[in-house]
């Protein structure tokens, strides 16, 4: 990786994003909005989404012109807030554009022609947007057609008949033949997400930008033509590259992919959801902006942990999908998970969480990485390289704690998610600056303490559909199970999650107890380890489902 930082063949590189501080004010710029509802089906809203998000990807190659905020229930809830934040911060104005129509007639010349895709036969979609990117081509239906040519567009490829009556991986294998050698080798989108009657590829404008290849391909051992492609398309990606995207539900598992991501050294950006990555990537911090984290003790402080029970509570699901905007955040000490890689591609972002942060609002690294990955399973040859990315960016965000997660051999909140002694050495050598580590996802039993930096796993998840009193329950029973003091729980709150329900939670725990913010947390442990020191055993299962 040379000391990747994604190698970083995104047009948007981390070099101007570190230098940011020093940089001048960006001047006033003019761009256009589009407010998308929440229809995404296959039969009605989604064709014009899809036309809409490649058009975005191309008009947004050399400036960012097209910014799309979503309905209230999309998963990513900060396209309106950081609107506002571009706005605000820096000059944005934007003119709102209410139809594809309209769309078409601002920002139809960034488009060289269009393709048909076939509804009838969905991965037409993908291999479209692989088109797209390459040809400058606008992503059309049938039905689309007549309102692509009015702008004077004209055909580039017709989808229609080609793929019909062959399975995913031929299709993406005759697609591979056709386009791969053209495509960015430094990144791949795997637009997977929903299955049925939607799909939501919000991602899609950053892959048509960026001239990257999509694809649907399963890692799930029983669909092997699919995964040997895979597998090759990950074999030919260059070192350090990145899967931007998400997996295909129903057909493969969050776990075997990230596991056969990680297998490669790559790293895993989700979801295929995340939008505006084409508008956002084009903005550095304003002038003068320096990330401070909220810190509550020096690096160096010694703290003595007395005779009680020590919380502290984590959401590690990605910022733009959790709970930041809804009433309660601030109320209780709560650390969130950044996602670290948006210093590349979405740094306003960050800066807007940064400013509206609370004094309990606390920012850690990871996931397990400078992306999402599972430790087990990283090559040896890579670790050093991709936790020297990691750090980087831990330094840029001013952040002490590093989370960890392998659910290789568990299924989600279940299951083996503990590392094995050699993962646990590495990380310890590779990260000599930070407070502690964390780990887990559901609860895990990894623990050890050296240099007084602690590695902690959870010991509880919050499912935000437990009811509140069984959440109360489970955790007062913890503490019954874990009489040695100080006990120190480290619960893992999971994305939607009300923070004023945990507010109530709290209040009807068995004392002494003490929610803390997890540094504070970090460095009782460090003083009193009623812990046992454990990694993953030898007889532990090490695959899942088939790896």
């Amino acid at each position: 990786m040379k000391r990747i930082l994604l190698s970083l063949l995104l047009t948007c590189s981390l070099a101007p994003v570190l230098r940011a501080a020093a940089a001048p004010a960006t001047p006033a710029r003019e761009a256009y909005v589009m407010h998308f509802n929440s229809d995404w089906k296959i039969a009605s809203g989604l064709p014009e989404k899809v036309l809409l998000i490649g058009l975005q990807g191309l008009a947004n190659r050399t400036e960012p012109r097209l910014y799309i905020v979503h309905a209230a229930d999309f998963p990513w809830e900060i396209t309106g807030p950081l609107k506002d934040f571009y706005e605000r911060k820096h000059g944005v104005h934007f003119t709102e554009l209410t139809t594809a129509e309209e769309a078409l007639a601002h920002l139809a010349q960034y488009a060289k022609g269009y393709v048909v895709w076939d509804p009838a036969v969905m991965p037409t979609m993908n291999v479209a947007y692989t088109i797209a990117g390459l040809e400058d081509a606008l992503v059309v239906t049938p039905a689309l057609i007549p309102l692509a040519e009015k702008h004077g567009l004209k055909l580039i490829d017709d989808l229609r008949g080609r793929y019909t009556g062959r399975t995913d991986a031929q299709i993406f294998a005759d697609a591979k033949q056709r386009y791969w050698a053209r495509c960015s080798h430094d990144q791949l989108l795997l637009d997977g997400g929903q299955r049925g009657d939607i799909r939501i590829p919000a991602i899609a404008d950053w892959g048509v930008r960026q001239k990257m290849f999509f694809h649907e391909l399963s890692a799930n051992p029983i669909h092997a033509e699919e995964l040997a492609l895979e597998k090759q398309f990950f074999s030919e990606l260059n070192p350090g590259g990145t899967i931007f995207g998400w997996h295909v539900y129903g057909k493969d598992t969050e776990e075997q992919h990230t596991t056969l991501i990680s297998t490669y050294g790559l790293k895993m950006e989700g979801l295929q959801s995340l939008p505006n990555l084409s508008f956002n990537c084009q903005f550095t911090f304003t002038p003068g902006f320096k990330f401070t984290n909220h810190h509550h003790v020096a690096r160096d402080a010694k703290l003595a942990a007395q005779d009680k029970v020590y919380i502290s509570f984590v959401q590690s699901d990605g910022i733009g999908i959790g709970v930041w905007t809804k009433p309660g955040r601030g109320r209780m000490p709560l650390a969130w998970g950044a996602i670290m890689g948006w210093v590349k591609f979405s740094p306003a972002a960050l800066e807007y969480f940064h400013e509206s942060a609370t004094p309990a609002d606390y920012f850690i690294g990871g996931l397990s990485g400078p992306s999402y990955m599972y430790p087990n399973h990283i090559p040896a040859n890579r670790f050093g390289l991709l936790m020297k990315e990691a750090s980087d960016l831990m330094a840029v965000l001013d952040e002490r704690i590093f989370e960890i997660m392998d659910n290789s051999a568990a299924d989600g909140n279940l299951g083996n998610a503990d590392l094995t002694k050699e993962t646990v050495d590495r990380y310890y050598a590779n990260f000599p600056d930070v407070t502690g580590f964390i780990n887990g996802y559901g609860p895990a039993r990894t623990r050890d303490l050296r240099d007084s930096r602690p590695l902690i796993s959870y010991d509880y998840y919050i499912d935000p559909r437990r009811p509140r009193e069984e959440v109360q329950a489970d955790m007062n029973e913890l503490i019954a199970l874990n009489p040695k003091r100080p006990y120190f729980l480290l619960v893992h709150v999971r994305e939607s999650n009300d923070v004023n329900s945990l507010v109530g939670v709290i209040k009807q725990l068995n004392g002494p107890v003490e929610v803390v913010p997890l540094d504070l947390f970090m460095k009782y442990a460090a003083d009193k380890k009623t812990y046992t020191t454990r990694y993953q055993l030898p007889e532990d299962p090490k695959h899942f489902k088939g790896y």
